[in-house]
């Protein structure tokens, strides 16, 4: 795989079948990847740097918000100074890293993508997380394989997933967006699906709290299995 993701085909499964059926858009942090306790520990490491007060998971499901910066505006009163942000960013994704390390996937994930991928439809993975550190962690959960691409975050943290997702729809080469389901845990999926017309479940083990990701207006889901049943009837 190169820093522009990958086509995947390790059992002849994925290629030239992209016109059938529901295609998954997953997210990963928060989504597949079980991470909130990783988030917390490493936002607190770093606010405690940055001389910010702890901050509790309630909270931090009330407060969040991509862009990040939008986030920080919701703790401070005020946007991060460019400066402030680079110290920011750089102070999580030290701490960050580290604990994603022993994080594990989602109940239910891995069994999930293997039963798509057997029946023969289709998926793809979509993260705001730097690529050149998303696709080790994928591979290492032994889920690569598993997916038509694989692409994280190439340019600035300072926006959301919009932008990155019409480059993902670009690249699967066919698959049109109203066959096209995003799962994600923030409401910045659900903007991004709208982005490209495509549609999106929201899952709460995430970013945020199930009130913040109600308020949407797409549907939203307590675990993975309800999500991939969900998708599949928004583009029956």
């Amino acid at each position: 795989m190169d820093d522009g993701g990958s086509l995947s085909d390790p059992a002849g499964t994925f290629l030239g079948m992209g016109k059938r059926g529901t295609h998954l858009v997953w997210d990963w942090n928060g989504t597949l990847l079980d991470d909130i306790d990783a988030v917390i520990g490493a936002t607190n490491a770093a606010f405690e740097e940055i001389g910010l007060e702890p901050i509790t998971l309630a909270r931090y499901r009330e407060l969040y918000r991509v862009p990040v910066p939008l986030f920080y505006e919701q703790l401070m009163g005020r946007l991060p100074t460019e400066a402030e942000w680079l110290v920011m960013d750089e102070a999580f994704h030290r701490h960050y890293w580290l604990r994603a390390e022993v994080c594990g996937l989602a109940e239910g994930a891995a069994e999930l993508l293997a039963s798509r991928q057997a029946d023969g439809l289709t998926q793809s993975l979509l993260s705001l997380a730097p690529h050149e550190l998303l696709v080790p962690i994928v591979r290492r959960h032994g889920i690569e394989g598993r997916f038509l691409r694989v692409d994280g975050r190439t340019g600035a943290s300072t926006t959301g997933k919009a932008e990155h997702m019409v480059r993902h729809l670009v690249a699967l080469e066919g698959v049109p967006p109203e066959r096209i389901v995003v799962i994600g845990d923030a409401a910045d999926d659900a903007v991004a699906a709208a982005h490209v017309g495509a549609k999106a479940v929201l899952y709460t083990g995430g970013s945020h709290s199930r009130a913040s990701l109600e308020v949407v207006g797409v549907p939203v889901v307590d675990s993975l299995r309800e999500a991939v049943a969900v998708a599949e009837e928004l583009a029956a």
